[in-house]
């Protein structure tokens, strides 16, 4: 399941055809499209030699070249082709289509060929972003301009419900996938986009007429703000840091801003599938990644002193070979250098470092509220960007918000205190009612109860690779229980494929829904991260080596991420912040007051073991800790759950370690 691999298998196809000299015509929606699976190169080797948008009135016409045209079925391009058929620039054209194209615009596009110079016309499915063999996105950037949500929370805008419903369907006939659907069973959203696709299917059967396999593909269907904690949070891998902090848009990075760059280095891209040191380094932590630069460095300048040593016909001829490649090489190590350098330059002037470890502390394990309050209170009095502060304050909001002693209203009077306006302080409030615990399904944070903290602590005693990256996105849950078999129908229902039933029935499992899908595609309602693309890439590595060493050949389970588009920190907020407009303004208010775990179970402890004459308490009137039986009250009390549990885990540690000293 390779979605680059795909497209460019498409587009291939499209320049292979005719073999001749030839003109590329895209609108602005097919461009990035082959951007991100075709070079300039590749289109050259098949004798594309000019590539430009049919909207552009000031082409020359050149009636002695053909013309392939890839293009999207929207209405604005299929008019700019009309009128380019009434008044043809070139001898021929080659008509590929992103995507179905209703009989109409067929009828319509053949009124218009008055000339007969259409010679051929094709649906070529590649309506998304192939962004990495197994990341695709659909472009939808949320805005005022084009919206995500509808007029109330947890419904679609309709041109995004039907601009997602295309691209996912465009995603599964590129892949010859007919799947089994599952959503997230609290997500209106992901139930309705479901029915959607499924109601799609279902109307274009022949297209899907696929051979069956034996247990059929899934795809998965979540939900954004079910996890709006990965998304806010600093990344330290290399692909995940750039987009976080430079953005990378379509493959490509503006640095034009950055201090002392050079004019060949303000616009870069940044391709797996071109660039060698960023295909090996996309996952690396910024530790692993210097030093892979440094190496690089070194292999780019011991080619540099060969090139020196010129003293015979035989080293001219060798360096005039290999020039090409080591001006490539020289270029890609400028822009890695470029790149890191401004990379630290901002971790160091934003402080993101401190940021980070508070930030994967509210994300994880934590120092208890107190000590999170007093963490998060110190940074919004620093002198870091606003952003920053926003970001670790919806953090605190989100992890304890249902803590009877939480200080939400002072923090967010604390961000307004110290340079965060207040429209920008209500996102607090907005990211609770939005994405607040009641919104939720099931845990997202360890702290939630004592079995996710146990899953925790066992996680810490395995090892993490170093503070700053010791969160694991949500669905890495949801995966590792889908794979195992164990995930829930009642948490995430497969849709009835009877689209009379309505969306929100769901179909009872056969024995094939029941078995672990070979192929799982998952889609991210609201965007996915490249945080996560990460964690699928890792997965699929792993999957793939279990594969090879049980059955010598490939045949094990391959995962595909998708999303409405990619975000980092910046756009998930300004995709919050663009949908408030349309929304009631109540979601800009502190949510309404519903009782904390803490009280609702004051009366009732939520563990009480009796062990002999030992009483194991967690919770209730007399707090968390261990107490004699005999009702002397005497004990060992600690402050709560999450500290309880933390000491209850250092004992274990400790004995351990005694075990092994004896």
């Amino acid at each position: 399941m390779d979605v680059l691999q795909a497209v460019k298998t498409y587009t291939t196809k499209m320049v292979s055809n005719p073999n001749a000299i030839k003109v590329l015509l895209l609108d602005t929606h097919t461009t990035p499209i082959i951007s991100l699976a075709f070079t300039q190169s590749d289109l050259l080797a098949h004798q594309v030699y000019l590539t430009d948008l049919i909207d552009n009135p000031r082409r020359d016409k050149m009636p002695h070249l053909k013309c392939v045209c890839f293009l999207s079925p929207r209405e604005e391009s299929l008019e700019a082709m009309r009128a380019e058929l009434a008044e043809p620039r070139y001898g021929e054209y080659y008509l590929y289509f992103s995507n179905v194209l209703s009989k109409s615009s067929i009828e319509r596009l053949a009124e218009a060929d008055t000339y007969e110079v259409v010679r051929e016309v094709q649906e070529f499915f590649a309506d998304y972003a192939p962004l990495l063999p197994s990341l695709f996105s659909l472009f939808h950037q949320p805005s005022t301009d084009t919206p995500l949500y509808g007029s109330n929370l947890g419904t679609w805008h309709a041109e995004a419900l039907d601009r997602s419903v295309q691209g996912i369907c465009a995603v599964l006939l590129s892949l010859k996938k007919k799947p089994l659907i599952r959503y997230e069973r609290m997500s209106g959203m992901a139930r309705k986009l479901g029915f959607e696709i499924q109601k799609w299917i279902q109307t274009n059967d022949t297209l899907f007429d696929f051979r069956p396999t034996q247990t059929p593909p899934l795809l998965l269907i979540l939900d954004r703000l079910n996890d709006p904690v990965t998304p806010l949070l600093t990344q330290w891998t290399y692909q995940a840091m750039v987009h976080e902090l430079l953005n990378i848009k379509n493959g490509r990075i503006d640095l034009s801003t950055v201090p002392g760059i050079t004019p060949d280095l303000k616009e870069v891209t940044l391709l797996p599938q071109t660039d060698p040191f960023f295909r090996d380094n996309l996952h690396a932590n910024f530790g692993d990644l210097g030093e892979s630069l440094k190496a690089y460095v070194q292999v780019y300048s011991a080619k540099s002193s060969s090139t020196t040593a010129i003293e015979s016909v035989e080293d001219m001829k060798r360096f005039v070979e290999e020039y090409p490649e080591f001006r490539r090489l020289g270029g890609n190590v400028s822009k890695h250098v470029a790149l890191v350098g401004e990379l630290s330059r901002i971790v160091g002037r934003d402080t993101l470092l401190e940021v980070s470890e508070v930030e994967q502390g509210l994300a994880g394990s934590g120092a208890g509220h107190a000590g999170d309050l007093r963490s998060v209170q110190t940074l919004i009095a620093s002198p870091i960007p606003p952003p920053n502060k926003l970001r670790v304050a919806i953090l605190y909001a989100l992890r304890y918000q249902k803590h009877s002693g939480n200080a939400i209203p002072a923090v967010v009077e604390s961000l307004q205190k110290h340079g965060v306006l207040e429209d920008e302080a209500k996102l607090v409030y907005a990211m609770l009612n939005m994405a607040g615990a009641d919104q939720r399904q099931g845990e997202l944070f360890e702290s939630e109860n004592i079995f996710s903290r146990g899953r925790s602590a066992l996680k810490g005693l395995k090892g993490v690779e170093n503070v700053y990256t010791q969160h694991s996105p949500l669905f890495s849950q949801t995966l590792d229980l889908l794979l195992k078999g164990r995930l829930k129908e009642s948490n995430y229902p497969f849709l009835d494929s009877n689209t009379s039933a309505g969306p929100s029935q769901a179909a009872p499992p056969n024995s094939a829904a029941l078995q672990r899908p070979q192929d799982v595609i998952i889609f991210m309602v609201g965007g996915t991260t490249y945080e996560e693309s990460r964690a699928i890439a890792l997965l699929n590595k792993e999957l793939e080596s279990q594969s090879q060493s049980q059955f010598g050949s490939g045949g094990g389970t391959r995962i595909l991420l998708g999303g409405t588009c990619v975000h980092n920190s910046s756009s998930f907020l300004q995709q919050i912040a663009s949908a408030l407009p349309s929304l009631p303004s109540s979601l800009t208010s502190p949510p309404t007051h519903t009782p904390s775990t803490s009280q609702s179970n004051a009366l009732t402890p939520a563990l009480n073991l009796q062990l002999g004459g030992i009483n194991v308490s967690v919770g209730g009137p007399a707090g968390t800790g261990v107490y004699r039986s005999n009702g002397e009250g005497v004990g060992i009390q600690a402050d709560g759950l999450r500290d309880g549990v933390r000491n209850l885990i250092g004992k274990v540690r400790q004995g351990v370690e005694n075990v092994r000293l004896q």
